[in-house]
């Protein structure tokens, strides 16, 4: 089972922002974010594992992690899809950095399994939705 990690998206209000963010990102070549120290666990996230983004206090999307590099100043890339997959909005406080989240903890993506409706609804008023056990 694939391990994943959470980040607080700081300064994104909302996930359109993010989407646009990653997207312009994208335009100027890989998408990648840096942190201090390698994963431990790297080997279970690169390649099959998430980013699980938290705006918030809630996780409304994920971007699969790609790879693992080296980045400017000794610090480590972690390259990102930067398409957005929205998943079923879950309540997390924020946090520093990044935190893992084992496969059996991690949302749903929205589509599939979820009804329609859902993934046209705004991942907040889904995650309260999910919070007050309506859906």
């Amino acid at each position: 089972m694939p391990l994943h990690l959470t980040k607080v998206a700081f300064g994104a209000a909302s996930v359109d922002l993010l989407a646009e963010r990653l997207q312009a990102r994208a335009a100027a070549g890989p998408v990648f974010l840096t942190t201090r120290y390698l994963p431990k666990r790297h080997e279970e996230v690169a390649g099959q594992g998430s980013l699980f983004w938290i705006i918030k206090h809630q996780l409304v999307a994920r971007s699969p992690i790609l790879s693992f590099g080296d980045a400017e100043g000794g610090r480590v890339a972690i390259h990102i899809d930067p398409d957005l997959r929205l998943v079923l909005a879950q309540p997390r406080r924020a946090h520093q950095g990044w935190r893992y989240l084992e496969a059996g903890d991690a949302p749903v993506d929205l589509g599939g399994d979820v009804a329609d409706g859902l993934a046209a609804m705004p991942p907040l008023l889904v995650g309260k939705l999910n919070e007050l056990g309506l859906i």
